[in-house]
């Protein structure tokens, strides 16, 4: 799975530049034959926009959120691509400069305003961003587009017309959600996002949004939040990305690096910042590893703990024998990973972007076993008795679990990120197959599978060609857990007349089946999903 590929012409660099949306969707030229059955839409989101006039975006997560889709009909595909109807966008296009302060750019005020007016706006609190450029995923019968922040946005996925702003704060006690819920079969969303509770103290809530009403009334007005997990200390909620998810089990990960309430409250009303300025890394916590049971939905008061590393995607957990195994993309070490994706970093020349890889916490691919089973009499034993896996879980005298990992891939710089399952038939469950989007020293230059079970690697690769995340679709007649396809974005900035092209892979053995070719370049995408 390692890349050995080098990129010297630096045509990643055209994945970070601006691109207009398009007025009607445009069609694709197609090679290969697209499996009769594919039939819908690929939906991915991110970046389109990335300065407003002469005021540049700075960081990776800051670009206004462009909404692409490509659809799959009778063999043939479009592409389509709008950016969506934020504040953050709208407002930034009226106004013709940065308005609302991103993840890594603050937005300065209104140089036109005389200085008491600019002054007071220091102290009016901080405006949050609803600049929902991460994923998207359905609600009911509806889509929202996402960040991570307290709102998300309702979009149509057949015109990708803006349709509503949501703020959940008005639902569920949070101050935001993460980018990765879970999606029961019967349409349940899972998600968590941390709150203040009483007594001004931190907790992590994990919140539920029931299915489809019979009423036809909005789900999301009935959401509620099902059970809480605690924070290792109360003014510094640490970065929640993704969370796990069993039949019997919600799992969560809490990590080193954190977000300094006092600092970000403080900052912001005197002197201007955004939010990378207000991370910070507990260099001595490591990670505290947090179960909750489901039905009843209760929190289970055990002490597992593991050496740091940051944590942005979950790939699967599942239970066996009395055990919880949680599958992750690690990154060594308690130095926050997005420290490094700063666009000036990202659009520097090859030899710089490897240079800057090197300084920057290893990507690792572990598995870790929590024991259901505890007891204090069992001091220095390994608890772990499942025979495929090497991953320990000691008890410590001081009555903490100490979780030592498999490690399920590792490379130099070479990271397996942006995780995929076959979801509908293994989240939750025992599986053997990931996909996933291989980044080296960063650069996203391949599409991955990994067999948990075997340690067993397959990858897709062409010269100066950049995916992104794979999202698997199953074949409705397949009968193994890979009969089906990956589908990704491309882009080849060398190719003079198509340069951006939807790929579907093999799943089994990432062979290509088909590609669908367009005459535009396509900006670098996070997330997104596969719609029948």
């Amino acid at each position: 799975m390692v890349s050995r590929m080098e990129h010297p012409a630096g045509g990643y660099k055209k994945i970070f530049e601006t691109c207009e949306e398009l007025v009607e969707p445009i069609p694709a030229q197609v090679t290969g034959r697209i499996p009769p059955w594919l039939r819908g839409s690929l939906l991915r989101l991110g970046p389109g926009l990335f300065e407003v006039g002469s005021e540049p975006f700075y960081h990776l997560f800051d670009g206004q959120a462009l909404m692409h889709k490509f659809d799959l009909k009778n063999g043939q595909v479009t592409y389509y691509r709008k950016f969506v109807r934020t504040d953050a966008y709208v407002r930034a296009m009226t106004e013709k400069r940065i308005v609302i302060t991103e993840f890594g750019t603050f937005a300065f005020p209104d140089p036109c305003k005389n200085i008491f007016s600019r002054f007071f706006s220091y102290f009016k609190g901080v405006e949050v961003t609803d600049n929902c450029l991460v994923n998207v995923y359905p609600v009911g019968e509806d889509f929202y587009a996402c960040t991570e922040t307290n709102y998300i946005t309702k979009v149509n996925p057949e015109t990708l017309e803006t349709l509503k702003k949501v703020d959940l704060c008005n639902y569920v006690s949070i101050n935001g959600v993460t980018a990765h819920p879970h999606i029961e079969k019967d349409g349940t969303v899972y998600n968590i996002g941390n709150c203040m509770g009483k007594g001004a103290s931190l907790a992590y809530n994990i919140v539920s949004i029931p299915p489809t009403q019979k009423d036809k009334s909005d789900p999301i007005e009935k959401s509620r939040v099902v059970v809480q997990f605690p924070s290792s200390e109360r003014f510094k909620p640490s970065y929640v990305h993704s969370f796990g998810i069993t039949p019997n089990y919600f799992v969560f990960v809490e990590t080193p690096v954190k977000i300094n309430l006092l600092k970000f409250l403080s900052a912001w009303s005197i002197r201007g910042s955004n939010y990378m300025d207000c991370f910070e890394s507990n260099e001595t916590m490591g990670t505290w590893f947090h179960l909750a049971t489901r039905n009843p939905d209760e929190y289970v008061d055990v002490k597992f703990r593991a050496s740091a590393i940051n944590l942005f995607h979950h790939i699967n957990c599942y239970e066996d024998q009395g055990f919880v195994v949680i599958d992750l993309c690690t990154w060594k070490g308690f130095e926050f990973v997005y420290n490094y994706l700063y666009l000036a970093n990202l659009r520097e020349n090859w030899e710089e972007v490897k240079k800057a890889a090197m300084m920057a916490p290893q990507p690792e691919v572990r598995r870790y076993v929590i024991p259901m089973d505890v007891h204090r009499e069992e001091q220095g034993k390994n608890l772990i008795s499942l025979p495929y896996t090497t991953a320990t879980a000691v008890m410590r005298s001081d009555g903490t679990v100490w979780l030592e990992p498999e490690v399920l891939f590792s490379g130099p710089r070479q990271a397996f990120e942006f995780p995929q399952i076959n979801y509908k038939r293994c989240s939750g469950k025992n599986y053997t197959y990931a996909y996933g989007l291989g980044l080296n020293h960063f650069i996203p230059d391949r599409i991955c599978k990994l067999n948990v079970r075997t340690k067993e690697t397959w990858v897709w690769q062409e010269p100066d060609s950049y995916p992104s995340e794979p999202l698997f679709v199953q074949n409705p007649d397949g009968v193994d857990e890979d009969d089906g396809v990956l589908l990704t974005v491309v882009v080849n900035p060398g190719a003079a007349l198509r340069p951006g092209y939807m790929l579907i892979l093999n799943a089994k053995d990432l062979s290509e089946i088909a590609r669908a070719e367009v005459e535009v370049m396509i900006p670098v995408t996070f997330h997104g999903m596969y719609k029948p």
